[in-house]
Order: C-alpha cells, then sequence, then structure tokens
C-alpha cells in the first residue's frame, strides 16, 4: 500500500496533481487505486467538475469525498480548501467497494440495511469507512443499524461539515453516486491482506458535578436537574443562546458513560425555550458532566496512541478529527495534536461534525473526538527508531494560559470532588456517599456477600458534655482511625463512612461470616483498650448484618440498626449479629 497525498489551490494544481498520479499508477503493478477528496466547498458545481476532471484523468479510480471545516495533509493541518489523497493498493487480494445513499430520517433504517446486506454477501470485507451528513436529525437509529453489521468488521469515519460551523449546509459525493447534499457514502474494503487497526482519543475532561437528565425526547435534551438544559451553559460558561452559540460550546461538550466508554455529545443548537438540540441521543435519566480540553493531555494521548501503532506498521493513517478540536487550538496549533501519527506512516484525513466507531458489537456516534483508522497490507514492516518528543515540545518552551487554568480546574475540581463526598471531621465518606455505595453494591448482581457493620460510641454525649467537643472530636477520630486499619486490611472490597453524630457505618463485600465479625471484634476490643487524655475509656455497640438476596440497602440498613440496637440494650461495649 502507497499513498501520494496534495494540497489543492487550484485547477493547475490540480491538473499537475492528477497527471502525477496518473504516472505514479501507471509506473508500478498497483491492484487498484481509492481517491479521497475532502474540500472546504459545498458548491455542487464546483464539486461536479473537479469530479468530472478526475474520473478522465483515472477512470479506474474509485473516489469519495465530502466537505470539511479544514483538511489534513501529511500529518498536519493544510490550510487549503481542497485535499486530494490517493491511496494505491499493491495486493491482488484487496478490494474496495462504495456504495451511497440518501440519508434522511425517513431513510435512515433503509441505508443501514443496504449495507448490513452488503457485508453479509461479501465475507471479504473487513472494514467499512463512512462520511456523511448529519444536521438536522438523531442518528441514533443509524448508529443502531450499523451495528448490526457483522460483528468481526470494523466501521469508522465522520460528519461531512462547512468551513463555517454555524452553516448547517454540507455534502458528500463519489463515484457510485455523484453529489449529495443529505447523504451517506459506505467504503467497503478487506482482502486476506488488507489489515485494519482503529481507535479514538478525547483529551478532554469533565468539569463540575454531575447533572441529571431529567426530561428529553430522542435528540432533544430539554432538562438538567429539572432546568432548561440551556441554564447549564449560561450558568457555568456565560454562554449565550444567540448565533455564536454553537462555537462556544463546541470547546464544552457534555460527557457521559455509556456501553463501557466515555462518550462525549456537543449541542448544535438552542430553542427559545431552553432545549439543546443533539445528533444522538441522551436517554432520560442518564447522568452527564461538563468537560473541558486539556492540552496536556490531548497531546499525550496522540503521542501514546501513535506509539501504540508502531508495533502495528500501517502504510497509512486516516483521522476524523473533530472540528471542535480545531477552534480549540487554532490553526496554527491544531497540527499538534496529529503530527505524531505521520512518524509512523503518511496521515490524511479531515475536521469533522461528528466522528464514528464501531466499539465491540455497537457503533457510537462522538463529538469533540479524533477517531483513528489505520491500515497495511500484508505482514507488519518494522520501522524501529521513530522518536516521538515530548508534550513540552509542541509548546516551544512555553506554557499557555488555557493549559494553567487547566491544571488549576483539574486540582479544584478533585479537591471539591473529595469533599462532596468526605466527612470533614474524620475523612471518612458521608452518610450520603456511604449510602449510595451500599445501594450500588445491593443492586450489583455480581457482587456477593455484603455485610454491613454499624458501629456506635457508647455514652458519647457524656463524653462532649464532660469534656468538652474537643475531646469528643479526639474520639471520634481515633474511632475512624481504626476503620480505615480495617479498610487497608479488607482493600477494595470494604467502604467506610460516618454515618451521622457518633455512628460509623462499614460495607464489606466478596468477604466471608467469619471475616465480617472478626474485624467488627477488632475494633470493639481495640476500642476498649485505649486510654484518652480526660474522657479515659470510651467503649463502642457494634452490629453485624449480611444483605439478604432479594432485599433493598433500606431493608439491610434497618437490619443492621436492630442488630446495633440489641447490642446497646445488651449493656453495651458488644458487636450483636442478625
Amino acid at each position: 500500500m502507497k499513498q501520494l497525498q496534495y494540497i489543492i489551490k487550484d485547477r493547475e494544481s490540480l491538473d499537475h496533481s492528477l497527471s502525477d498520479i496518473r504516472r505514479y499508477y501507471d509506473e508500478n503493478s498497483f491492484s487498484g487505486m481509492l481517491i479521497h477528496i475532502y474540500t472546504e466547498m459545498n458548491e455542487k458545481h464546483k464539486i461536479d467538475v473537479t469530479l468530472e476532471q478526475i474520473e478522465k484523468a483515472l477512470p479506474e479510480a474509485e473516489y469519495v469525498g465530502c466537505s470539511s471545516n479544514g483538511n489534513i495533509v501529511n500529518g498536519d493541518f493544510s490550510g487549503a480548501s481542497f485535499a486530494l489523497i490517493a491511496t494505491f493498493f499493491e495486493s491482488e487480494s484487496t478490494r474496495i467497494k462504495v456504495m451511497q445513499h440518501k440519508l434522511t430520517e425517513d431513510t435512515r433504517e433503509s441505508a443501514s440495511a443496504a449495507l448490513v446486506k452488503a457485508v453479509s454477501e461479501n465475507e471479504w470485507v473487513k472494514g467499512v469507512e463512512i462520511l456523511l451528513t448529519i444536521r438536522g436529525m438523531s442518528l441514533t437509529g443509524l448508529c443502531e443499524g450499523l451495528s448490526k453489521v457483522r460483528p468481526d468488521v470494523q466501521i469508522f469515519g465522520g460528519g461531512a461539515f462547512s468551513v463555517n460551523i454555524n452553516d448547517d449546509n454540507a455534502c458528500v459525493f463519489s463515484g457510485e453516486g455523484g453529489f449529495e447534499e443529505k447523504g451517506i457514502v459506505f467504503t467497503l474494503m478487506g482482502g486476506d491482506d488488507l489489515h485494519i487497526s482503529t481507535s479514538f482519543i478525547t483529551g478532554w475532561k469533565p468539569l463540575g458535578s454531575y447533572l441529571n437528565v431529567t426530561d428529553a425526547e430522542g435528540s432533544v435534551l430539554k432538562e438538567l436537574n429539572g432546568h432548561p438544559a440551556y441554564e447549564t451553559y449560561y450558568k457555568y460558561l456565560r454562554i449565550k443562546n444567540d448565533e455564536n452559540f454553537f462555537f462556544h460550546t463546541l470547546e464544552f461538550p457534555f460527557l457521559y458513560h455509556d456501553k463501557g466508554i466515555d462518550i462525549m455529545r456537543a449541542p448544535t443548537a438552542c430553542t427559545s425555550d431552553g432545549a439543546l438540540i443533539m445528533t444522538s441521543d441522551l436517554p432520560k435519566d442518564s447522568k452527564v458532566r461538563l468537560a473541558y480540553g486539556d492540552p496536556w493531555t490531548v497531546l499525550q494521548s496522540t503521542i501514546e496512541e501513535a506509539q501504540g501503532l508502531v508495533d502495528f506498521a500501517p502504510e497509512c493513517i486516516s483521522v476524523f478529527s473533530c472540528a471542535g478540536r480545531r477552534t480549540f487550538w487554532g490553526n496554527d496549533k491544531v497540527g499538534n495534536e496529529t503530527e505524531a501519527y505521520q512518524k509512523v506512516a503518511p496521515t490524511s484525513g479531515f475536521y469533522t461534525s461528528s466522528e464514528f466507531l464501531r466499539e465491540g458489537e455497537n457503533v457510537i456516534q462522538h463529538n469533540v473526538t479524533q477517531v483513528i483508522a489505520a491500515m497495511r497490507e500484508g505482514e507488519p514492516k518494522r520501522n524501529a527508531g521513530i522518536s516521538f518528543g515530548s508534550t513540552e515540545k509542541a509548546f516551544e518552551g512555553r506554557v499557555p494560559m488555557i493549559n494553567r487554568m487547566a491544571s488549576f480546574i483539574k486540582a479544584t475540581m478533585e479537591e471539591l470532588e473529595v469533599m462532596a463526598i468526605t466527612d470533614g471531621l474524620t475523612g471518612l465518606l458521608n452518610r450520603g456517599e456511604i449510602q449510595r455505595r451500599i445501594s450500588a453494591a445491593v443492586k450489583d448482581d455480581a457482587i456477593k456477600d455484603i455485610y454491613l457493620i454499624m458501629m456506635d460510641l457508647d455514652n458519647f454525649k457524656h463524653v462532649n458534655d464532660m469534656y468538652g467537643h474537643k475531646e469528643g472530636d479526639n474520639v471520634l477520630i481515633r474511632l475512624a482511625g481504626m476503620m480505615r486499619e480495617t479498610m487497608v486490611d479488607m482493600g477494595d472490597n470494604c467502604s467506610c463512612g460516618r454515618w451521622g453524630g457518633e455512628e460509623f457505618m462499614i460495607m464489606a463485600h466478596s468477604c466471608d461470616e467469619e471475616d465480617a465479625n472478626k474485624h467488627a471484634e477488632w475494633i470493639r476490643s481495640t476500642m476498649e483498650k485505649i486510654h484518652f487524655e480526660k474522657a479515659g475509656t470510651v467503649t463502642v455497640s457494634v452490629g453485624v448484618t449480611k444483605v439478604k438476596k432479594g432485599e433493598t440497602a433500606d431493608q439491610a440498613c434497618m437490619r443492621v440498626d436492630k442488630a446495633l440496637y440489641q447490642s446497646k440494650a445488651g449493656g453495651r461495649n458488644r458487636v450483636s449479629r442478625i
């Protein structure tokens, strides 16, 4: 597999590029040729003229393309409105098949069904690249349909766009269907010698607290936390609902977890009543967070991705990178996040309106993400000695303000997240968090044998009244320290929290009854041996119970509370089990 990449500035440079491709193809024994055209233009008559030139000069070539928000040539933002990428195949077994369909609300199912049928009829298919227009509809149904494609076939690609991100006009085109304002182009590729590796990276990190999707209908996100969804952008980021809304929100998408991965979703518009129009559904009752770009993480992610591709040894790399990443970096810096790929293999692509990638059986629509597809023919040809440098070099010795702000936000958010779930005095989990963890564990079928250990300091009011709250705090802190020792001993299977006042709770799972009782008795016996400076000996009563199959967290908590009451009623400083 070989590849030639060209920046087209005018009719003359297009003629020269096509002549160069013609000569290169004729001089070598290639089995086929695929042309990609990425253009910031979306005027039909101009694209038709270009396609006619390509067909005339290269009649044997398959060609596909779309409008874009900018083009990637030789691993960098090209700065030109037109890019032409010619990929040549050397293996006789490599095959390419192009399909094109209209893409509207009414044709989404038929388009995906046509691909499913074509792949099932052609066992040689290993991957499908998709180029499509996305504005004006939800693509959740399309992605669900594409997920029915034979599971061993990789699916990847990007959404067509305009150089003006506020412009809804976009197009796709190919030798099979010509120019189409609302369409999808499938490029089926495969053969015994063709190998494809796909992946995605983001670099965006969560910002702020979780927001509950309290009202949504399809791709219309109506409410977050019971308020119009738009209010989130205005309250936290002061983004107004005006003609620049999409431009400003593109760098701050929503982040949520679905189908085992983190997915970002950016709104495309906002209605007068504060609903957000998305390109894919955000289900009601899901939890989302705003996200922000961290420059160091973005660059380190691309370097790590490029390093991971070295062993695969691709002969060409396609990048489908969101236009939001271009606005985030600016034209002079956006090439920093693709240059590492060029060191591995010739790299090309475009800036998209959405990115698509199959993860497992599911085809996922991404936003503000970078999808990478690497290909080669035959066995890998090792290319040792590639140096990727460091993220610091990309900034040429200076740290921009956005990076300092990103570091500040990250540190602040981590501190706030810890504060939100911990008790200020003891450092243990607060009641809300330990309750949440108990509820989650009870509902998780994969977690077995859950035990609750509830503790209450005996006569604690007397300690506070006689010796003061400072001494009372010392007692609470000491008991919390013993609970942390228990947590260290039991590892990830244990959570400890302050239930309220002088009451504490331990949740332990994946252990047996003997272990739970042993830790409960250790805390009780150790506590009675401690001598406090003023209060002297302070004992603790303990209740232990095992969560029963089918019961709720509340029912289990009521039973362990009952066990604790038995210890208190039986003379205190003892462990009771129910």
